[in-house]
């Protein structure tokens, strides 16, 4: 995209693969380390759309044209089992590369060549705060200061309620 928010939406979509990725490698999460990483990765969610649509084409050639309510009706009915083969697959190309699920994961890789770009050391540094706070169990340390900060700024904006109360009595 040429767009410039559209290219730094992008860029932060790479910044949090490479926080993945790096954290999935078992290295230091830094933006040092994360910037040597891929900013593509064989379970992001453009790979897993992509593969629901090309099997939501594969279920539809299977399907009675002739009642279109009826089809519809199957579709959603057949929309959680499609979703989960999509997403196990999604798991087990990431988790197994070899050369078959190298060539199922093609595909959602090239499309996020359109859909992510090379982030900066501050979209990184964003994408790892990020990724601390939703893994709190591997990061304690993080989550404790967050929950830290939190807390100051909720006494903070009390204290400035109260302040505000006492000068409108």
């Amino acid at each position: 995209s040429r767009m410039k928010d559209m290219k730094r939406t992008f860029a932060y979509h790479g910044a949090e693969h490479k926080s993945i990725a790096c954290f999935e490698a078992g290295d230091e999460l830094t933006p040092e380390n994360a910037m040597k990483h891929r900013r593509f990765h064989p379970r992001c969610g453009t790979s897993f759309m992509f593969f629901m649509i090309l099997i939501s084409i594969i279920i539809g050639l299977f399907l009675p044209w002739d009642n279109k309510l009826l089809r519809v009706g199957l579709k959603l009915l057949l929309l959680p089992l499609s979703v989960g083969v999509g997403f196990e697959v999604i798991m087990l190309a990431g988790k197994h590369p070899n050369f078959i699920t190298k060539a199922i994961s093609a595909p959602g890789l090239w499309v996020q060549r359109l859909t992510t770009k090379e982030p900066d050391e501050k979209q990184i540094e964003c994408a790892i705060a990020a990724l601390k706070t939703v893994l709190p169990d591997d990061f304690p340390e993080f989550a404790k200061e967050q929950a830290e900060k939190e807390q100051a700024e909720q006494e903070k904006a009390e204290q400035a309620e109260e302040s505000s109360q006492s000068e409108n009595s």
